[in-house]
């Protein structure tokens, strides 16, 4: 009985990438000289899936809007899509909000800003600013279709993707020529896969090098010093999953825990590598295998890559009430409301601009003109093990959409789902 135990975890991969998570973490600790050396692991690992996302995504959403064959339905399960995802982090907001209000992270700490490094964020921040209006339109538009591959950015890609899945469609699945060329983008996709079947043996390695570096670099005395906040935020977080997230996935039918117990391999990645990103092509299999058409799949999870960042939403709102409360600065009603407000508006160009998050939060302090940008500082030594909860948030948030999506569409297979979520619930 032990040694078929032994086996059965040796072979699960969620649990190599615990394994390399707990070497990675006590490297980092022992060893931080030797930890930092490591990184080229973690951020090997992640060049590797991202290199992989741009052809996966074109793929699968061109063929599936191709095969869907109805561009009104197509268009209709975007809108359907993005109006989920408008209040899903509409939600995540406020409830940042409510927690941060009602735990007060950051009271007694008393921070002086002249302790402070006013230029350590400049790094982080870049020039960069998040983008609204027409900015944000032009953004989606590349300079050429290669050079939306080439920089590997997502909402570009996305576009490229729906166009050419709209032109296939026209062109007719079942034309001679529109029926070769979409064999022949499907079969790009299923070489593609395959080689993210083989990227993905090398989770658990990626998992170590990217957790020693973090504990290396930063030290688990950043994060003792401000625990508080770190717990905070992993509890708003879990409250969101389950409360939110959770009546979402009841609406399509699936118990919250067994679909969690379902992607767990890709939530293990996400928590080793701290990106979501790491998690996309597993997750995109993983959804069809539930029984969620390839057209919502193709869509839902790139789309909600850009759009529907509910841990980083969490995240936004609670950091913002951590500061104040660090600088023993007193938010009224009426100014938190306000804050909300201004979250709202500068949290949906984040996904458009690199490092997003801390823009997006150096934006929204600039609006509200009560906290100083240089008390950013504050966060940087425990942003990191703050990420881990925003990507594992953000991945099942999407993975909910897609059942959502797919269930409102009628898109569903429901003897899929059941039969996946039990054998998931199998290990």
């Amino acid at each position: 009985m032990g040694q078929h135990l032994i086996k059965r975890l040796s072979k699960s991969l969620h649990f190599q990438v615990l394994v390399g998570v707990f070497g990675g973490i006590a490297l980092g600790y022992f060893k931080p000289s030797w930890a930092e050396r490591v990184q080229f692991l973690g951020e090997g690992f992640i060049r590797l899936i991202k290199m992989l996302i741009a052809p996966i995504v074109f793929s699968t959403v061109a063929v599936g809007i191709a095969r869907m064959g109805d561009a009104k339905k197509a268009s209709r399960l975007g809108g359907i899509a993005l109006l989920y995802f408008e209040v899903a982090s509409t939600l995540a907001l406020a409830i940042g909000l409510l927690v941060g209000t009602v735990f007060k992270p950051g009271k007694g700490l008393h921070l002086d800003l002249r302790r402070l490094d006013p230029h350590a964020v400049d790094g982080f921040l870049g020039t960069g600013h998040p983008l609204h209006g027409v900015d944000f339109i032009l953004s989606l538009i590349p300079r050429t279709v290669v050079d939306a591959f080439a920089q590997g950015e997502m909402l570009q890609v996305l576009l490229v993707s729906i166009l050419s899945g709209f032109a296939l469609s026209a062109m007719g699945s079942e034309a001679p020529k529109g029926k070769a060329l979409i064999e022949l983008i499907d079969g790009i996709a299923e070489l593609f896969f395959r080689i993210v079947g083989l990227v993905m043996r090398l989770a658990p390695l990626g998992a170590f090098g990217a957790m020693a570096f973090t504990v290396g670099r930063y030290g688990l005395d950043s994060l003792l010093n401000l625990g508080k906040l770190v717990a905070t935020f992993y509890l708003s977080s879990l409250m969101f999953v389950v409360c939110v997230l959770g009546l979402a996935a009841r609406y399509a039918g699936v118990n919250i825990f067994k679909f969690l117990r379902y992607i767990q391999d890709e939530v293990f990645i996400v928590l080793g590598t701290s990106s979501s990103e790491a998690a996309l092509p597993g997750m995109m299999q993983k959804m069809e295998a539930l029984g969620c058409s390839k057209p919502v799949v193709g869509l839902v999870i790139p789309m909600g890559y850009s759009f529907n960042l509910d841990g980083t939403s969490l995240y936004l709102t609670l950091a913002v009430l951590f500061l104040a409360q660090a600088l023993d600065l007193t938010l009224s009603f009426p100014e938190e409301v306000a804050l909300l407000g201004v979250l709202l508006l500068t949290s949906k160009g984040a996904a458009a601009v690199t490092g997003g998050g801390f823009i997006t939060l150096a934006a929204t302090l600039s609006a509200t003109g009560r906290i100083p940008v240089a008390a950013l500082a504050l966060l940087l030594g425990v942003d990191r093990f703050m990420s881990q909860a925003r990507a594992m948030t953000n991945l099942i948030g999407n993975g909910v959409a897609t059942l959502l999506v797919a269930k409102c569409e009628c898109e569903l297979d429901m003897g899929k789902l059941r039969e996946g979520l039990r054998s998931g619930s199998k290990g």
